[in-house]
């Protein structure tokens, strides 16, 4: 016997050795299994650098501002050009609230009434409040859920089958001697717990990239703000502008009247003819169907504001007899890196572009293994009065290691998406830039040129209508032909059109050129920057300036998260250290640094940089 068990031990340790490194091999490949995919990670695209944002606009600040009045001396001081010699620039007027800007009371409560009540606003409204749903959404994906219920059931199992054989002979309680009862009652009440592990950031990167979203909602909304601000003020000028081409025609038809009775006395007399006597009929006819067309115009004019204010068609009140001495106040254009700050429009796409470089760390998550924990505990019995023995406990836990092995195809697919849609991202806002830089430019040269023109066009009808007064003394002594006074009146019509429209587009320009720059949606308008939280509290979230924004696309980065509320601020600080490597973060495509936020369109030619082929 001794001999025997010597014989064996050496068996029967060896087996206890060969079994350990079995489990080892099968780990190993099972791991090797999970991380396979991850080498099929196709590489990146990158987008194509943008021109370098110019550090001053080429028409320069306070050349467009100050001499709205049109006169000599402004007009001939505005020169275009850069002007590398010039002083600091001052702030941009984009930061100029709208009280401040316009101070026309009817025109402010007219656009506090458009804010109030246009639609299209509310609409809007409604997009920001769904994106902050979102980001609740995706904030609670990676934290376990844990659901609860109670459920009862019916089962008669066939005595021909080997479960209803076994219950029919197996008593329950052997020491009574009852059998399981037939049909078989089911009493249930458990928790379960699911969760996925978040282990390569794929679910906050899918929170932060709904923030981000979120954010650029609320700029969507501001930016409509702004053209709500403008075409409130643009239709309003111009109505007042109408007001004065309708007082105008009124005048230059009260001239020719005097006119036509002057040439039909003289025909009367026998010094004219029945000629004259038509002629200024004709040009009174003509000056009394123009008065009707702007009549016209004055109804569309005042139903378009009407229609900002959600209303039905009414007067719209205003005062419009100093139209042309209205002087807004002076632009100031700032450095056009300050429209990286100021335009919604231009912060909205960059705050696209951040979440579009969060999409791609998403897609990139699906090419590596998930780690999934299921757990449940609970009591089952087919009698309720069993439910409270311990006996009845039930639980179960399990944990399951997920990775693609065969339909990755349609993995590279979406992170091929995820790389075209930040590319799409990073184009349009190059392209804002662009654009804004542009308009802006267009915009003060448009301010410039009509301020110098309508100092002109001041002088030539001042001209004008003392050439009138000549010509009426000159007929009436027989020393000139009808003619001179025929063309002096309608010159003299055509000089007044000519400057009520220019002032009328002077003002306009300045209009948009205040929303070009920014301007009309500090301090007023502003959609309220909350998120709803759990249990239907509210929490702010501060908006936040671009050179602040220092997210990445990359793993070393710190996506921005809003302000948690007070219950969660803690663990909203906490999970947002613990979550995100420290280091310097790397900007992505289009985000502005520190630095200055002109730097932003050399940098945003630069996508995020993807990790090595083995995920890290």
């Amino acid at each position: 016997m001794v001999r025997t068990d010597a014989s064996q031990t050496p068996q029967m340790e060896t087996l206890e050795m060969v079994e350990p490194k079995r489990v080892t091999w099968l780990l190993a490949w099972m791991g090797m299994l999970c991380v396979l995919p991850s080498c099929a990670i196709p590489p990146l695209r990158y987008g194509e650098p943008a021109p370098d944002l110019p550090g001053r606009f080429r028409i320069q600040s306070g050349m467009a501002g100050g001499g709205y009045g049109g006169t000599d001396e402004a007009a001939d001081s505005n020169d275009s050009g850069d002007d590398e010699t010039s002083s600091e620039p001052a702030a941009s007027s984009a930061r100029l609230p709208v009280q401040e800007f316009f101070d026309d009371p009817k025109l402010l409560a007219y656009i506090q009434q458009a804010l109030d009540a246009n639609r299209e606003l509310k609409i809007l409204d409604q997009e920001v409040q769904i994106a902050a749903n979102k980001v609740l959404a995706r904030r609670g994906a990676y934290w376990p859920f844990v659901t609860g219920g109670i459920g009862a059931g019916l089962e008669k199992p066939s005595l021909f089958t080997p479960q209803g054989a076994v219950e029919d002979q197996l008593p329950v309680l052997p020491e009574e001697g009852k059998a399981f009862p037939d049909p078989l009652p089911d009493f249930l009440g458990r928790l379960n717990l699911f969760w996925e592990v978040d282990i390569w950031r794929q679910l906050r990167n899918a929170r932060d990239a709904a923030i981000q979203r979120y954010l650029a909602a609320i700029q969507r909304r501001n930016f409509f703000v702004t053209r709500l601000v403008a075409e409130v003020a643009d239709s309003y000028y111009e109505l007042l502008a109408l007001d004065q081409q309708l007082a105008t025609l009124d005048s230059i038809i009260e001239l020719q009247q005097r006119s036509l009775e002057l040439a039909r006395a003289q025909k009367e007399a026998g010094r004219s003819t029945e000629l004259p006597v038509q002629r200024f009929l004709a040009e009174l006819r003509k000056s009394q169907s123009e008065k009707l067309v702007v009549q016209q115009e004055i109804v569309q004019t005042e139903n378009r504001i009407n229609g900002l204010l959600l209303r039905f068609p009414e007067k719209v009140e205003r005062a419009s007899e100093r139209f042309l001495d209205i002087q807004l106040h002076a632009l100031e254009a700032g450095l056009p890196s300050e429209l990286l700050l100021n335009r919604p429009d231009i912060i909205q796409a960059e705050r696209e572009l951040i979440a579009a470089g969060l999409d791609i760390q998403v897609a990139r998550a699906e090419f590596f293994p998930k780690l999934e924990i299921t757990a449940s505990v609970g009591y089952r019995a087919f009698n309720p009065r069993y439910l409270i023995n311990p006996e009845a406990l039930i639980y179960d836990a399990a944990g399951d290691l997920v990775a693609p092995l065969i339909n990755r195809k349609a993995i590279r697919a979406e992170f091929m998406n995820a790389n075209a849609e930040q590319l799409r991202a990073l184009y349009n806002y190059q392209q804002t830039i662009v654009n804004a830089y542009i308009e802006v430019v267009n915009l003060l040269a448009k301010v410039q040129n009509y301020t110098q023109a309508l100092a002109l066009k001041r002088q030539q009808l001042e001209a004008l209508e003392l050439s009138v007064d000549v010509a009426n003394q000159l007929y009436q002594n027989a020393r000139v032909e009808y003619l001179e006074v025929l063309l002096a009146q309608r010159d003299l019509l055509t000089a007044r059109m000519e400057v009520i429209e220019t002032k009328q587009q002077q003002l306009s320009a300045i209009v948009n050129a205040y929303r070009a720059l920014g301007g009309g949606w500090q301090g007023l308008g502003q959609v309220d920057q909350t998120m709803p939280a759990a249990g239907g509290a509210m929490y702010d979230v501060p908006p936040q300036p671009p050179e602040k924004k220092g997210v990445s696309n990359g793993d070393d980065g710190r996506p921005v998260v809003p302000a948690a509320p007070p219950a969660e601020a803690a663990a909203a600080a906490k999970d947002a250290e613990s979550d995100m490597p420290t280091g310097d973060p790397t900007a992505p495509a289009g985000a502005a640094s520190e630095n200055g936020p002109e730097r932003a369109v050399r940098r945003s030619a630069e996508p995020d940089r993807p990790p090595s082929r083995d995920g890290t």
